[in-house]
């Protein structure tokens, strides 16, 4: 074979070759063409494929059930056996009533149980209504407001719906509809940013404490159950860009910055790369937020000097009118640790401006173990959890995901595990007893087998670990979702 004469050329092209293909990742080709062309990222591609050999390292694992709620089982266990104790001793002694652990089964008889919907319907899965129409009530009036005041919708699970997955076509849906602009809730720091599509974010000086680990205090403790502090005697910076390939992820004109500074503290922010504006806060227990609006913010930038003792809690990057949704997601997590979140934090939060109109619950994945088809003290923990974000957010609406269909390997075949039938009946089961919104994701997906069909579709919908979705199927599971929603508020 002979060799090319002047080798300089060939590097040359190989050079601008990759520049172009890289060039090329940037672009939103999806929306350039109407959606007959899918978006890539090198970069993205490279980090989601080791999310992805991670996940298929926990499903070869079994996918090791929640430490926490392996804990607070064996509490609810305790807490029950004193009730029966108990109730046993006020029978003996002839007494007229009997004590009542809230939760517990004769508190559920006191409250009549509304019965199972079937959700089917004609071209789209219907979200249960048990709540007697008081959320979706409250939902109408919201979003029939969305051209004055700001819908913010939380979205808060586990790995399901890491990196934005799902949630970020959602809230494209929803403001394209209802208006609005941003991404909502974004942490101070992330050790895989490129994973997230729809906002560019980087940062560095920041120790990020989070729910079950060492050194993480109940106080902070919210919804998204992670808060950042600043590295010893570091400059903590953190930065957030718009991007093009999600609508309306490009600019908003709203950013807001939470954290407590009980000793005083100076923070800096900016945007657009424009001058540094020097926000000097008062010393205070309570939580304390400090914003920049502009009519276009496409870059945003937060920096706490070096000796300044602050908690930061994340960023709001918004619209004042519209549609929010902050994706909120803990790996690992099964949802009962909400149960611990401050409702005086929460409530702080919402004074501040940062309150829900609907906050989304989608668990369940790290509660679920090969084999297990009894998942009744999962429900209650989950029954408590959604009793205590009602007090935490008493004017917000509340809908429990069930989880999406999940696949377990027999011999060299996957096949629907069976337990997740279980675990979708025993969610269905807790929003009934809790009085809220259901929506059974699993159903909406295709039922039993569809995480194989999704995971061997053209292109694919769900990594092969057979549980979690990848972008493409987050599109489609996020268009399911937005129309059973509309049919909602429509009826």
């Amino acid at each position: 074979m002979k060799l090319p004469e002047e080798p300089g050329k060939v590097s040359y092209i190989l050079i601008v070759a990759l520049v172009i293909v890289v060039l090329v990742s940037f672009l939103p080709l999806g929306r350039l063409s109407g959606g007959k062309l899918h978006d890539f990222s090198v970069f993205d591609d490279i980090v989601t494929e080791r999310y992805r050999l991670a996940d298929e390292q926990v499903e070869a694992d079994a996918a090791p059930v929640d430490s926490a709620l392996t804990a607070m089982q064996r509490e609810l266990e305790a807490e029950e056996a004193s009730s029966v104790s108990t109730q046993t001793v006020a029978v003996k002694h002839g007494t007229d009533s009997i004590a009542v652990v809230e939760g517990s089964v004769a508190d559920s008889m006191s409250r009549p149980i509304p019965p199972p919907v079937d959700p089917r319907r004609d071209g789209y899965v219907a979200i249960e209504d048990y709540s007697g129409n008081e959320f979706l009530s409250k939902l109408r009036s919201a979003f029939a407001a969305s051209r004055q005041r700001n819908v913010r919708i939380a979205f808060v699970g586990d790995s399901y719906i890491e990196g934005d997955i799902f949630t970020q076509d959602v809230r494209a849906l929803l403001q394209d509809t209802y208006g609005g602009s941003g991404v909502g809730y974004v942490n101070m720091y992330s050790e895989f940013p490129g994973f997230r599509r729809s906002v560019r974010q980087s940062g560095s000086g920041w120790n990020v404490k989070v729910a079950g680990h060492k050194g993480y205090r109940r106080g902070y403790a919210w919804l998204s159950e992670q808060y950042s502090i600043p590295e010893a005697e570091a400059t903590a910076n953190a930065s957030y860009a718009g991007t093009g390939k999600v609508s309306h992820a490009a600019s908003w004109s709203h950013s807001t910055f939470a954290f407590w500074a009980p000793e005083g503290a100076k923070v800096r922010m900016r945007a657009n790369k424009g001058e540094w504006q020097t926000f000097t806060v008062d010393p205070s227990d309570g939580l304390q937020t400090v914003a920049i609006d502009s009519a276009s913010i496409k870059s945003f930038e937060v920096s706490v000097p070096a000796g300044n003792s602050i908690t930061a809690l994340g960023v709001w990057l918004d619209a004042s009118t519209g549609v929010s949704v902050d994706c909120m997601s803990s790996r690992g997590f099964s949802g009962v640790t909400l149960r611990d979140v401050s409702s005086d934090l929460c409530h702080s939060l919402s004074h501040a401006g940062i309150g829900y109109d609907l906050i989304v619950l989608e668990f369940g994945i790290n509660a679920m173990s090969p084999g297990q088809t009894d998942y009744t003290s999962y429900g209650k923990l989950m029954g408590k959890v959604i009793d205590h974000i009602r007090v935490c957010y008493p004017d917000a609406a509340i809908l429990l995901m069930g989880i999406g269909d999940r696949g377990e390997k027999h011999g060299a075949n996957v096949r629907s595990m069976p337990g997740a039938v279980a675990m979708v009946n025993a969610q269905r089961d807790v929003a009934r007893r809790a009085g809220c919104l259901f929506w059974d994701t699993r159903e909406a997906m295709g039922g039993d087998g569809a995480i194989v069909s999704w995971a061997n579709a053209n292109p694919p919908r769900a990594n092969k670990d057979y549980i979690h979705l990848n972008h493409h199927g987050g599109s489609v599971l996020a268009q399911e979702f937005v129309k059973s929603l509309s049919h909602a508020l429509d009826n």
